[in-house]
């Protein structure tokens, strides 16, 4: 084996072993949070008696603040270090997370959305700070393959918060269904309301707890400067250069397009499923837990992909393996459409497969190259991630329709990712041809 397939956490002598647990701790640390969201909008929607289209406003504000913040994280992180970067990112997490206490006591939803989006812009220079530095820890012909070890602790963090969603949240909300609530008088609404909120904030102020903890910790350790050494801010012309490369400017609009798809197989299985169980003659409380059950089935599988991938990366081209996966990707959710049955879940639980190498991929291509403009070039890749918020309505918009086409709309829906997969098999293509050197850089 070579030096450079055995120095994925080694350069110029120096093992960043511990450095790299650390940070890739806070990517599971994400994953929580990203995944804890998704069953929320069913949860929220309940709640509060409101539409699916209502409820993705969560959706909304989560990645809105990932929107709004990437790129003065960017420059927070270029005037600092990347370690300041992580810090304020964690700072911000454990900040939306203890809001959730006030937004319960107002009774309302709205405060919810604004907690949402404090914690998100946390997670927003987390993600801004932690992708580059990985990618920073070792030689630049590993990288896409260090992401991709770090990215797959992403997973584990999201199916422990899918298990807390399912098993202390949404288990434990009063069983009464949609329609059963929308014929409460005022009063028992708001009592069944304030129980269930009460039950929802738990998890995120134990989460709360957790980060807060972490941020000590990294409070007190040493970590690398290897990548810090620049703290000049020339967002215009910095800005400029960047866009002007084109694996860049393309992987920046196909991880807008691969975000909205993951956000929408992960948040509308629970509708999917519901639909499905109920006509099963399942009650909607029950048919939620199994539709969550379904999506903890795709998350261990998207974990266990992320680790084959990873691997699989040691002989094929990053370029190629993301155009294979696209493609099958495509013919997964052609199934999700087409079937009315449990294949069709079958299906949607197999997207996740194709999906785990897609977001650490597309930003190691990106991001090839741009040496110290990677700080700015990770911030337009998180913004990116306004995917996971602009893309959601648009589906539960479809999904509101109840019918469409002699089709139910919920599987019609899913047209929206099939056409997201279209757009990563271009970009897959594009890198492999740029690899191959048949098209220009």
């Amino acid at each position: 084996m070579s030096d450079k397939k055995r120095s994925v956490l080694q350069k110029d002598g120096i093992s960043y072993l511990i450095p790299f647990a650390l940070i890739t701790s806070c990517f599971a640390l994400w994953g929580f949070a990203n995944d804890i969201t998704n069953p929320m909008v069913k949860a929220f929607s309940k709640i509060f008696r409101m539409s699916v289209s209502d409820g993705t406003l969560v959706q909304v504000a989560f990645y809105g603040g990932y929107f709004a913040m990437a790129f003065p994280a960017a420059m927070f992180i270029r005037k600092f270090s990347y370690k300041a970067g992580v810090m304020m990112g964690l700072s911000l997490y454990a900040a939306g997370a203890f809001l959730f206490y006030p937004a319960m006591m107002t009774g309302s939803y709205y405060p919810f959305l604004i907690a949402y989006f404090v914690l998100t812009c946390g997670l927003s220079f987390l993600e801004t700070s932690c992708n580059p530095y990985i990618l920073s820890m070792g030689p630049e012909e590993t990288a896409t393959r260090r992401l991709n070890l770090a990215q797959a602790f992403n997973p584990m963090g999201s199916l422990l918060g899918m298990y807390v969603a399912m098993n202390f949240i949404q288990n434990r909300l009063h069983p009464m269904d949609t329609i059963e609530r929308s014929k409460l008088s005022m009063e028992e609404f708001e009592t069944i309301r304030n129980a269930d909120l009460n039950v929802l904030i738990t998890p995120y102020l134990a989460i709360g707890l957790v980060v807060l903890l972490m941020l000590l910790v990294l409070c007190l350790v040493k970590m690398p400067k290897n990548a810090d050494q620049s703290h000049r801010i020339d967002f215009a012309n910095t800005l400029k250069r960047i866009c002007g490369i084109p694996h860049y400017r393309e992987g920046v609009i196909a991880q807008f397009f691969y975000v909205g798809a993951q956000i929408m197989c992960w948040t509308f299985v629970i509708q999917y499923g519901t639909r499905l169980f109920m006509a099963e003659g399942m009650d909607e409380q029950a048919a939620e837990v199994l539709s969550q059950r379904y999506n903890i089935i795709a998350m261990i599988i998207f974990c266990a992909s992320r680790f084959i991938c990873t691997f699989i990366l040691r002989y094929l081209s990053p370029g190629l393996l993301l155009k294979v996966l696209a493609f099958a990707g495509m013919a997964f959710t052609f199934g999700v459409i087409s079937f009315q049955n449990i294949l069709g879940m079958y299906c949607l639980v197999g997207v996740s497969a194709c999906m785990s190498l897609m977001f650490p991929t597309i930003y190691g291509i990106a991001l090839q190259g741009l040496g110290d403009d990677a700080k700015f070039g990770a911030a337009g890749l998180i913004m990116a991630i306004l995917g996971g918020s602009v893309l959601p309505p648009l589906q539960a918009a479809i999904i509101d329709q109840h019918t469409l086409f002699g089709l139910p709309a919920v599987n019609l829906s899913f047209v929206l990712p099939f056409i997201c997969f279209v757009v990563i098999v271009i970009y897959g293509h594009r890198s492999y041809q740029r690899e191959k050197g048949l098209l220009a850089k």
